[in-house]
């Protein structure tokens, strides 16, 4: 008996060790809280004193905006949420995304009869450069990233989807799903593909490719080039845009002609 007593009193010694620890642990991790706190003020501080500092900078050289807007992302600042306040006034970058987002509609309007409303990053960043004309502000792809992101958030059908190491622009709401996804991308190399392409590269069953190819082709984002030798082949104009502005040899663009 007097060992089970001096057991339980073992137990009850270390419980009161361990809520002391646990307890202890909690105001540590509450000084570590409020340290960081201070020094992520700090850093903020710091951040808005470099901005005043650099604002030319930052508004006319891509390269160091997107360094800046990285050193924001850190601290959990984001210069583009609010249309008021320190930063859109300090910077303009608020302004700035808006004109951008407003040229990125455009574009996408003026080309979406031929496109369907899908636009590889690097056309629509060669035809924003060209609206924007040689004396405005520079602009690189990643700033596109940015306002199209804005323009996501705003609901109107815009997005981007992963293709070969860049994205397509999609600026109309159509659904597209993981299975569209994949059968851009694979027809990114040639700008078209074909439904044994789909079955052989995807291991897809016919209709499943037949399913996704008709999708494209009702929303308008692909063409049927039912004379083709072969099979039909389903064309992407926003790839095969991208693809004839490239250098090809004559051998290439006659394969590549629909």
């Amino acid at each position: 008996k007097m060992r089970r007593g001096v057991g339980a009193g073992a137990i009850a010694k270390k419980k009161l060790a361990e809520a002391k620890y646990k307890e202890r642990g909690n105001v540590l991790a509450e000084d570590q809280i409020v340290q960081m706190s201070k020094q992520l003020e700090t850093f903020k501080t710091h951040l808005e004193e470099f901005a005043s500092k650099h604002k030319q900078e930052i508004r006319k050289n891509p390269q160091f905006r997107v360094q800046f807007q990285e050193m924001c992302a850190t601290i959990g600042v984001d210069p583009l949420a609010s249309g008021k306040g320190f930063w859109s006034e300090m910077l303009g970058v608020g302004d700035f995304y808006y004109e951008l987002g407003v040229q990125i509609i455009e574009v996408c309007l003026a080309l979406k009869h031929r496109n369907g409303g899908l636009i590889t990053l690097d056309e629509l960043h060669q035809r924003v450069l060209k609206g924007r004309g040689k004396y405005a502000q520079e602009v690189s792809q990643d700033d596109l990233v940015r306002a199209i992101k804005k323009l996501k958030v705003m609901g109107n059908g815009f997005g981007m989807i992963p293709v070969g190491g860049s994205y397509l622009v999609q600026s109309v709401p159509a659904e597209l799903n993981m299975d569209h996804t994949v059968v851009l991308q694979l027809a990114e190399k040639k700008g078209y593909v074909t439904v044994s392409e789909i079955k052989d590269s995807l291991k897809w069953e016919k209709e499943r490719a037949c399913h996704v190819l008709d999708h494209l082709l009702k929303e308008g984002l692909a063409w049927l080039d039912s004379q083709a030798a072969g099979e039909a082949q389903y064309w992407l104009p926003a790839l095969f845009s991208e693809l004839t502005s490239r250098d090809v040899t004559p051998e290439e663009a006659n394969q590549m002609t629909p």
